[in-house]
């Protein structure tokens, strides 16, 4: 069968599943804790994914499998089904929770300017949803096509706004220095790497394309030159997006205005016609996160139940298009987002993703002769992670306890379906 994804399409794919909400999102959040260090904050962020992705890479080159973070666990700890089972819920979920931030951060820029009505902005994040399951179920091309245009489209948007944040922004650079000064002073260095883990979802997504395996034209060399290129483009982006926000837009605007931030940023500069440039780019950026991510996942999924620790109806495909699995998450999501908030939603999917980043790297020490790893590398983002991890579980218990106890309800519901599976299927 002819291979339908190149290289220009999986760079496409991983950084259209990163830039999504997320940069819109953590803006507020990170401006609250460590002020005009908030893009220096963000991109030791993209540090954090890249030694989850240096494990993404190599075990995706030596094993060749669209299971990604389950198949990856399972295959190198063959005899640990309970774990692989808890592996692959945590993870489908972790990417479920993600397709609900985008598709809520989508609403909110829809509605802009129109209505502040929760109804609406629900039902119109499951439209959008519905319409890229609809896509994703109809073509691999298609969607790969689709993907291209607006993952590139939304990078020059993105790059453009920046520009002019930083071109007219309201604080010249004597004063910028003098309150980044402040802010080092007033702020520690655990301060700035909490917020880097917090903000980890933000990068979530180059995974999706190891999940793209069985489609893609020369994986041996297209899984590492998508993956790192995507995660450093990305990296670059979020920065430069962050230090003309922080330039721009006064730092309580930021806090209050949340993932409208940057338009409402943009408005007060460059009237409406900045602001209806921001809104084009966070449509964009949403849109192609959500397909991107049905896309990865949904393959996933399908692994996961073709392995039996999840309802095998889930594994149906039509050609190499599992479509029961994508109308299943994006129902899932849905339902995530009637449910649930937007900052829950935001860290369950960060603590997640850090969480089986880990546990990549610790599989990938493993049998680091076989992913032919440098064990130093290797070590090194065992350690980075397990620092991220720590800081933002800690961060959740001192400032949100409630917040950690309705993400741990979450966890124990997918432990208990994890363990269902296991019994139905493998006892």
């Amino acid at each position: 069968m002819a291979k339908s994804l190149g290289l220009t399409e999986l760079i496409a794919i991983a950084i259209g599943g990163m830039v999504g909400g997320g940069i819109f999102t953590i803006l507020g959040i990170s401006v609250a804790m460590v002020g005009t260090l908030s893009p220096f904050a963000i991109a030791i962020g993209g540090v954090f994914a890249l030694f989850g992705a240096y494990s993404y890479v190599k075990l995706g080159i030596y094993y060749k499998d669209e299971g990604a973070t389950y198949a990856f666990f399972k295959r190198t700890y063959p005899k640990s089904k309970l774990a692989a089972s808890f592996i692959g819920w945590y993870t489908i979920f972790g990417y479920i929770s993600t397709l609900a931030l985008y598709a809520y951060t989508f609403a909110s820029y829809a509605i802009s300017g129109y209505s502040n009505g929760e109804i609406l902005r629900k039902s119109i994040a499951i439209l959008i949803i519905a319409i890229f399951a609809f896509v994703n179920i109809w073509s691999v091309r298609g969607m790969g096509k689709i993907e291209d245009f607006m993952v590139y489209i939304k990078l020059i948007i993105l790059l453009a706004i920046s520009a002019l944040f930083i071109y007219f922004g309201k604080t010249d650079l004597n004063n910028f220095i003098s309150t980044l000064q402040q802010d080092f002073k007033s702020s520690s260095f655990l301060d700035i790497v909490t917020v880097s883990a917090i903000t980890f979802v933000a990068y979530e997504g180059f995974q999706l394309v190891v999940n793209a395996v069985n489609e893609m034209q020369n994986p041996q060399k297209n899984i590492p030159r998508a993956i790192y290129s995507a995660v450093i483009i990305v990296a670059t982006i979020y920065f430069i997006i962050a230090l003309g926000a922080v330039l721009a837009i006064p730092a309580e605007d930021l806090i209050k205005n949340k993932e409208y931030a940057l338009a409402s940023g943009a408005k007060d500069i460059l009237g409406s016609f900045g602001e209806n440039l921001v809104i084009v780019g966070a449509l964009l950026a949403t849109s192609s996160a959500i397909s991107s991510t049905l896309f990865g996942s949904s393959r996933q999924m399908a692994r996961v139940a073709d392995d039996g620790y999840m309802p095998t109806f889930l594994a149906k495909r039509r050609g190499t298009i599992p479509t029961n699995a994508i109308i299943l998450m994006a129902i899932l999501a849905s339902l995530l987002i009637v449910s649930g908030g937007l900052r829950v939603i935001l860290e369950f999917g960060s603590i997640t993703f850090l969480l089986v980043s880990l546990l990549m790297a610790i599989a990938n020490f493993k049998i680091r002769k076989k992913t032919n790893s440098h064990p130093v590398f290797a070590l090194i983002a065992i350690f980075g992670l397990i620092i991220g991890a720590i800081l933002i579980l800690w961060y959740e218990y001192k400032v949100e306890f409630k917040q950690l106890i309705f993400i741990a309800s979450i966890y124990l519901l997918l432990t208990i379906g994890a363990l269902i599976s296991i019994k139905e299927n493998h006892d």
